[in-house]
């Protein structure tokens, strides 16, 4: 199997719109959850979100390619480009050994929403030619691998909430198994439309505290659903000897995979937690970091009374008693729930962890859960220093998926 390592990122996110940014806020612990901006929420039960603030994504596109463009797909191409800039691995690669697998949890929410509207009011004449194109969640795999002539495995994934430590994942084995060299890996979300917050709102599945600073509160006893968010994560991944070959600045090695399914129900944990679990154990087991070596555990985190009570248990099947000796914690705390992107972002975080030797914090949290006794590093970051970095992302339709980095 051959060596893959990661030598580029790239994000858009409600704490940051780029790296450095990202990073600052996290380690600072600086929440992007507020109140919704997007539309008018006087009739909604929710009131809150993370969103994408001061975006422009004229720094990426021509003002003409905008209208052809749904605002995911734009956050995608925006963190690509980032992430290819800092890898600086654009030309040394021949295209045909270039993937792209990118995700998308629900693709052009925002343009599906316009052009129902458009449809609604004025008939099918005025729905626009570029609706499919901008909708179809794989779009931003097409056009990030038109951008960089990427011609090798393209793939959009979506599992849900899992999606883009899915697609991290994939690229990783693309690589391992020699399908290619290079791989741009991650998802991109921007679902935050009245439509959606209302669907989400009405399955029971978000937080209903409208403070800022109370609503994503993981592993809390007094959590109760979690923030929407929204934006991009991009890493570029690549095989360790291309990587050398080229001089490339490496921040850690993916070395461990796991993807699995609780096969139990819709939107609900399996309570025993035995998919997610399995999930978590290929992965580090992979990576040999099952009994031995500091481990920081980015957990999926997301606010919800039985997502964090069903992942620390899963925690704790894989680790036994080790699973007291971790530093865990949600950076959804301060990021909200990015949907497709978070398993991507927050792989971005994990990385940034490991090579910094600082573990971001879980924001927001006070009262303790007896079923969630683990060491979530309580609103403060902490230095560490980290052999290994794992993060876990678990969604909708029982989609279990873990990928584990190791310090370089």
């Amino acid at each position: 199997m051959r060596r893959v390592v990661v030598t580029g990122l790239g994000v858009v996110t409600p704490v940051g719109n780029d790296v450095p940014s990202f990073w600052d806020s996290l380690i600072q612990g600086k929440s992007g959850i507020d109140f919704i901006t997007r539309f008018d929420t006087t009739d909604f039960k929710v009131k809150v979100a993370a969103e994408v603030k001061n975006f422009d994504p004229l720094r990426y596109f021509e003002k003409s390619d905008l209208r052809k463009t749904d605002l995911f797909c734009q956050y995608a191409v925006a963190a690509a480009v980032q992430a290819m800039e800092d890898s600086g691995v654009a030309g040394t690669v021949d295209g045909r050994r270039m993937g792209v697998y990118v995700g998308s949890g629900i693709g052009g929410m925002e343009t599906f929403v316009a052009q129902c509207e458009k449809l609604s009011k004025g008939g099918p004449r005025k729905v626009s030619p570029f609706f499919i194109p901008m909708m179809i969640a794989n779009i931003a795999a097409g056009t990030i691998a038109i951008r960089y002539q990427a011609m090798g495995p393209s793939m959009s994934i979506a599992t849900a909430c899992a999606t883009s430590t899915n697609t991290v994942g994939e690229a990783f084995r693309a690589i391992q198994h020699g399908d290619a060299d290079v791989m741009i890996a991650g998802g991109a979300e921007a679902t935050l439309t009245p439509l959606a917050v209302a669907g989400f709102t009405n399955c029971m599945a978000l937080s209903t505290v409208n403070d800022p600073k109370r609503a994503s509160i993981p592993f809390d006893k007094r959590r109760d659903g979690f923030v929407m968010g929204e934006g991009a994560g991009i890493l570029v991944l690549e095989e360790y000897d291309h990587a050398k070959a080229r001089g490339a600045k490496i921040y850690a090695e993916i070395t461990g995979y796991g993807n699995t399914n609780d096969a139990y129900h819709m939107t609900a944990p399996q309570p025993d937690a035995i998919g997610s679990a399995e999930a978590i154990r290929l992965a580090v087991e992979e990576a040999g970091a099952l009994k031995e070596g500091n481990l920081y555990f980015n957990a999926h985190g997301t606010s919800t009374p039985l997502n964090d009570k069903t992942e620390t248990l899963a925690i704790k099947k894989v680790f036994g008693e080790r699973a007291y000796d971790l530093l865990v914690s949600s950076t959804k705390s301060m990021t909200g729930h990015m949907l497709g992107a978070t398993g991507a972002v927050e792989a971005v975080a994990s990385v940034l962890a490991l090579k910094e030797g600082i573990v971001p914090p879980t924001v927001g949290y006070e009262e303790p859960d007896p079923e969630c006794d683990l060491n979530y590093v309580p609103n403060q970051a902490v230095k560490a220093d980290l052999q290994y970095a794992a993060s876990a992302s678990l969604g909708f339709g029982g989609h279990n998926a873990c990928v584990v980095f190791q310090k370089v």
